[in-house]
């Protein structure tokens, strides 16, 4: 039994090295602090992918009371080991994103223009931001034909789970 323990000590041990260095690599100052709009680039960074509203949630746990707009390294790595290790915010699979991908391509081209996919985005369901929508399309959009081949950016996307946690 002392065994697993040890292995589970381990493992915790592994996440919360992971954890550190994504909060240290957003924390410019060098003092245990990163600014609470990074979170959502930290979780993210961890192969997490928190809905608006679970970041929403997650923050809460983590932000100084009375919120400061700061976030500290000692509140966030426990409540993000728990996340890491339940395995909460996976990924959306694959062939789910290539269904959205194909509702949205009317024409069945492979292809979505940039103007049409800024439309759907930033007008229906949860709306990106402007500077999610930026983000996006900078990863997505080919330059020369200003459209998004939706199959390349799913690959491009695609997180292999195996890589942010240890075995």
């Amino acid at each position: 039994m002392a065994e697993e323990g040890s292995r589970e000590d381990g493992v915790v041990a592994e996440i919360e090295r992971k954890i550190t260095e994504a909060f240290e690599a957003f924390d410019h100052e060098g003092s245990e602090t990163v600014d609470v709009r990074e979170i959502g680039s930290i979780v993210r960074s961890l192969g997490c992918f928190p809905t608006e509203a679970e970041l929403h949630e997650l923050l809460a746990k983590v932000e100084e009371e009375p919120p400061t707009g700061y976030v500290h390294l000692e509140k966030f790595l426990p409540v993000m080991t728990k996340v890491l290790m339940d395995r909460s915010y996976r990924p959306i699979p694959e062939d789910v994103l290539l269904h959205a991908f194909e509702a949205l391509d009317e024409n069945k081209s492979g292809y979505i223009t940039k103007e049409d996919l800024v439309k759907h985005m930033t007008e229906e369901g949860e709306p990106f931001t402007e500077e999610e929508m930026e983000e996006m399309l900078s990863s997505a959009l080919d330059p020369e034909t200003n459209a998004v081949h939706y199959r390349d950016y799913i690959s491009m996307m695609i997180v292999d789970e195996t890589d942010h946690l240890p075995q």
